[in-house]
């Protein structure tokens, strides 16, 4: 088992041991996340679903696991990553983004099955994961932050608020959990 190099953030110095990083996530991410695991000496796994096993990151890895599973929902099976890590000599995982990347229940997954995740902090996952409370969170701390509600409203509602924007005015409409951008949709008439 080979020691990472201590790192120091701004707010302590962390300090990880782990041999064998499963990277929970595909194509280029996956590719980049092998990258800087090879430059530290760090062995990869790979996990790939049964429509990706023609994908690079899979022969870019020293190991690769099939998820047995096909699609998006291999890579969002959170039981079944942990035991083809815990199976597999695994001893670190590293979502990449997307995905698991946000999910503080597989974070904590990682935690209960003594792997280390590679991330943010359980805390900060569960804070940041929902926009409201991060919105709340940074309004508290004096950071500045654009209008908007982070409650449901009604149609009636969100026009009201549109029309007091002004004339050229442009509204976000984001999901306030996950999402990852996905379904956010411009609006720039009402």
């Amino acid at each position: 088992m080979k020691p990472l190099r201590k790192v120091r953030t701004k707010y302590k110095e962390i300090s990880m041991v782990f041999s064998n990083l499963l990277i929970a996530n595909r194509g280029e991410i996956a590719i980049r996340i092998i990258r800087a695991a090879e430059d530290m000496g760090i062995e990869t796994t790979a996990i790939f679903s049964t429509d990706d096993t023609n994908s690079i990151h899979i022969q870019a890895a020293d190991h690769s696991i099939s998820l047995d599973e096909k699609g998006v929902a291999a890579y969002l099976n959170i039981e079944n990553i942990i035991e083809k890590a815990k199976l597999n000599g695994c001893d670190a995982i590293h979502p990449g983004y997307g995905f698991l990347s946000e999910n503080s229940l597989f974070a904590q997954r990682c935690k209960d099955e003594g792997l280390i995740f590679v991330g943010p902090s359980i805390e900060n996952l569960e804070l940041f994961g929902n926009k409201g409370q991060a919105i709340a969170m940074a309004k508290e701390i004096g950071i500045p932050t654009l209008r908007g509600i982070n409650y449901p409203i009604s149609l009636e509602d969100a026009s009201e608020f549109f029309q007091s924007l002004g004339s050229n005015a442009a509204v976000m409409i984001k999901a306030m959990v996950g999402g990852g951008g996905r379904g956010s949709r411009a609006v720039t008439d009402f």
